[in-house]
């Protein structure tokens, strides 16, 4: 969530590159931007409320500077409008400052720095620590009070800070992502929230971890442990990424194009490091209690897999959402396993569940697509999906690869490992056929058929009953339907009763022992006047609409979700939502 973007370098176009880097970094979810320029005069802020996709740099009369930096803000303190958004000027308009993430004890330093003569003019708790940065500065350099600031500041943040009198930018991080690209050119530095903002500038990179800061001028970078109170070195990193996979292309959205791109992502799942595998199959076998932890779409992979583990290996396996882990912490144990799932690694809450099972001595197991991300940082073993960039807010494609290792996962566990591989193998190769032109427009009919429907529900069994809830959360957060997923065994305890005529109801339904008993459950509906849209490998007269996926056994949550994710970016685009930028969504939600 939030996202921002700085350069310093001998470029005199840094305002250019900044918003241009907001850009970027629209998909982390925004409601307001703003940049801050060092130039000849001063310091020059410009901030706006609403979308800075179709804004030019040449529209805003921005000075000459060679170092700038901006922000894109998602609301949290204080209501959306200019005055809130960032950059924020400290008092004396000598210091401004860009934040993501919470500062939890803003209001008793604000009612201290009110008490000795601060006035505010926003609502947010950033301003608090520009005003306290300036405390600290009358009787220290830039760069100490920054550091002061960053031992009594509270909470999850990233802060990236400069003065009207100094060139030089420095930046901190404590639970939200900083990253720094080291420029092709001597001296010159970016900083981002996530490396697609300066993909196209260059490939090295250096991670800030928790607990760091760091310092860039014309002539040095310069780290700094703040909690150990000691410099520290960091090495240059070359990744690998490329601007095309961070690009949308040829395609309207990056949902659709990241829904496509499952041909090849899913081998890429596949492709893992046996070795990594079978290590991370040993652990389970000799924890004495396991916990399949994630938030959201992550969640939802993690209650597949609590299924998968039971059906292959038969293992016991226990799910928790990240915010919720806390409530079982009693029984995590030096003998425990985390078995931890998130497409960015930053995801706030899955974080503090780590950092609980680190303090009682408990191994961790990440599986994310971003492997330099903090949780995989905090991770004794490391299992990367190799999604590439996942721009749009709705996950999709790792959401596939995340559900494939965990499959490989549970098979590894029950001695067959190829057999899984195979079976993954497989379903990718069937994945290939289902995503075509032809097999979208058929679900683009089904689209324009239920478009104007207030509410929608999705039925499933076993495996396929978290792919139900996943199914839910894609309808509703790009099409903005009521939508809501249930175990099929559940429909006559209560929820039957929301049944009226033409209610679109999805039963998944693939070929296995469960298949009688859903189908079951559909007729029960379809006699109530439910609308039945069948996903699934054979058709049935119960279904009033069917959507042929593959038979492929214990991988049907695989392709059976890409039909609803496929449906989903076909509702939005019909009821002219941007599927995208859901309202009110961010793509990494590193903030409680």
């Amino acid at each position: 969530m939030c996202g921002i973007f700085a350069y310093l370098g001998p470029k005199n176009t840094a305002s250019e590159m900044v918003i241009e880097g907001l850009k970027r970094l629209e998909y982390r979810g925004y409601d307001s931007w703003g940049i801050a320029s060092k130039t000849e005069q001063g310091i020059e802020i410009h901030k706006e409320v609403g979308k800075i996709g179709e804004i030019k740099p040449t529209d805003l009369n921005l000075s000459s500077s060679n170092l700038a930096i901006g922000h894109s803000r998602w609301a949290t303190h204080g209501g959306v409008n200019k005055r809130n958004a960032h950059p924020h000027f400290s008092e004396n308009k000598e210091i401004v400052l860009v934040h993501n993430g919470i500062f939890e004890n803003y209001l008793e330093i604000k009612n201290h720095l009110k008490k000795i003569g601060h006035n505010f003019v926003s609502e947010t708790d950033t301003e608090v620590i520009a005003h306290l940065i300036e405390e600290y500065s009358k009787v220290h350099t830039f760069e100490e009070s920054v550091h002061l600031a960053t031992k009594e500041i509270e909470g999850r943040y990233a802060i990236v800070v400069i003065s009207k009198e100094e060139n030089k930018i420095i930046a901190a991080r404590k639970g939200s992502p900083l990253i720094i690209g080291v420029g092709n050119d001597p001296n010159e530095y970016y900083i981002a929230s996530d490396i697609p903002a300066f993909l196209p500038y260059t490939k090295k990179v250096i991670y800030l971890d928790d607990n760091q800061m760091v310092t860039l001028t014309n002539e040095e970078l310069k780290f700094i442990d703040f909690e150990k109170e000691q410099e520290i070195e960091k090495r240059i990193i070359e990744i690998d990424w490329d601007i095309e996979s961070a690009e949308k292309g040829a395609f309207p959205h990056f949902m659709i194009k990241e829904i496509m791109e499952q041909k090849d992502t899913l081998s890429r799942a596949i492709n893992q490091e046996q070795d990594d595998i079978k290590k991370v199959a040993k652990e389970i076998e000799k924890a004495e209690r396991i916990y399949l932890v994630g938030c959201g779409t992550a969640g939802k992979v993690c209650m597949v897999g609590e299924y998968l583990f039971a059906k292959i290996p038969k293992i016991k396996v226990n799910f928790a959402f990240g915010s919720e882990l806390q409530n079982f912490k009693e029984f995590i144990t030096k003998k425990t396993l985390l078995i931890c799932v998130s497409q960015s690694g930053e995801t706030a809450d899955t974080l503090e569940a780590i950092e609980i099972a680190k303090e009682k001595g408990a191994k961790v197991v990440s599986i994310v697509n971003v492997e330099s991300s903090t949780m995989a940082r905090a991770s004794d073993i490391v299992l990367p999906i190799k999604a590439g960039p996942e721009k749009a807010v709705a996950s999709t494609k790792a959401t596939t690869s995340q559900l494939a290792i965990l499959t490989m996962l549970a098979h590894a566990c029950n001695g067959g490992i190829q057999n899984g591989k195979q079976l993954l193998i497989n379903t990718a190769s069937q994945i290939n056929d289902m995503l075509n032109p032809r097999y979208e427009e058929y679900i683009h009919n089904l689209a324009e058929e239920i478009k104007d429907v207030e509410s929608m529900y999705i039925i499933g069994r076993g495996s396929n009953y978290p792919i139900a809830l996943e199914a839910a959360i894609k309808l509703q957060e790009v099409s903005y339907i009521h939508a809501e997923g249930f175990a099929a065994g559940e429909l006559k305890h209560g929820p039957i009763a929301l049944i009226s005529e033409n209610t679109p109801v999805i039963t998944l339904a693939p070929n296995d022992e469960l298949r009688k008993e859903i189908i079951s459950n559909a007729t029960e509906i379809k006699a109530r006047g439910g609308y039945i849209i069948g996903i699934s490998p054979t058709n049935h007269e119960v279904f009033d609409f069917w959507i042929r996926v593959p038979d492929v056994g214990h991988s049907s949550p695989i392709v059976n979700i890409i039909p609803i994710q496929i449906l989903a970016y076909q509702l939005a685009v019909l009821r002219k939502n941007n599927p995208d930028m859901p309202r009110n969504l961010a793509k990494s939600v590193t903030v409680k």
